[in-house]
C-alpha cells in the first residue's frame, strides 16, 4: 500500500480557524494564498532572502516560503490582513500610510508584519547585532535608526523606500510605547 502524499491540518489564521487537506510539501505561504485566498502575503524569492512573505507565527517572524502547512498546524497564524482592528489600522499600517513607507506595495505586507515583531522583541529586550549592550539588566537599547535597520534586514524593498521605512517603524515604535504607558 503506497503511503499517503496528504495531510488533514487546522490552521488558525487571523483568529479563524480553518481545515484543509495539503499536499506534504505544501508551504504555507502556499496555503494562506491559494487555498485560503489570503493573497497579502507575497511570493517573492520563494527561497527565504528577501522576506516579502513574512507572517506572524505565534508572534514570531516566520518566512512563509519555507515553513511548510502540515508544520503550521495548531500554530497562531497572522497575516497582514489580520493586524488591523476592524476599520482601526494596526499602529504599523498606519505610520506605513502616513510616512509613505512603500513604493510599488509589493513587499510591504511582509515589511509590516516583520515592523510588529521588531517592536515587540525590542520591547521584549531582545538584542540585535549592532545593541552595544546587551546585559539582560541594561534593558531595550534605544531603537535607534542603526536598530531599526539591523532588525528589518530580513526584508528587501526592490524600491528603496528604506528611509520611510525605518521612520515608519520608529513612529509605530512610540505609538505602541505610548499605548502601553496609557494602559
Amino acid at each position: 500500500m503506497a503511503a499517503s502524499t496528504t495531510s488533514a491540518v487546522t490552521l488558525h489564521v487571523n483568529g479563524d480557524t480553518h481545515s484543509l487537506t495539503v499536499d506534504h510539501r505544501t508551504t504555507l505561504l502556499d496555503a494562506l494564498r491559494e487555498r485560503l485566498s489570503l493573497t497579502g502575503t507575497k511570493k517573492g524569492c520563494d527561497q527565504g532572502q528577501c522576506g516579502a512573505c513574512t507572517v506572524l507565527v505565534d508572534g514570531r517572524r516566520t518566512v512563509a516560503c519555507l515553513q511548510l502547512a502540515v508544520a503550521s498546524e495548531g500554530r497562531e497564524i497572522t497575516t497582514v490582513e489580520g493586524l488591523a482592528d476592524g476599520a482601526d489600522l494596526h499602529p504599523v499600517q498606519q505610520a506605513f500610510l502616513d510616512l509613505d513607507g512603500y513604493q510599488c506595495g509589493y513587499c510591504t505586507p511582509g515589511q509590516i508584519c516583520s515592523a510588529v515583531a521588531v517592536i515587540q522583541e525590542h520591547a521584549a529586550g531582545w538584542p540585535s547585532a549592532v545593541t552595544e549592550d546587551v546585559r539582560p539588566e541594561a534593558g531595550p537599547p534605544p531603537l535607534t535608526a542603526q536598530e531599526i535597520r539591523e532588525r528589518m534586514s530580513g526584508n528587501l524593498c526592490r524600491c528603496a523606500a528604506y528611509v520611510s521605512i525605518v521612520e515608519a517603524v520608529a513612529q509605530a515604535a512610540t505609538a505602541e510605547q505610548g499605548k502601553g504607558a496609557a494602559a
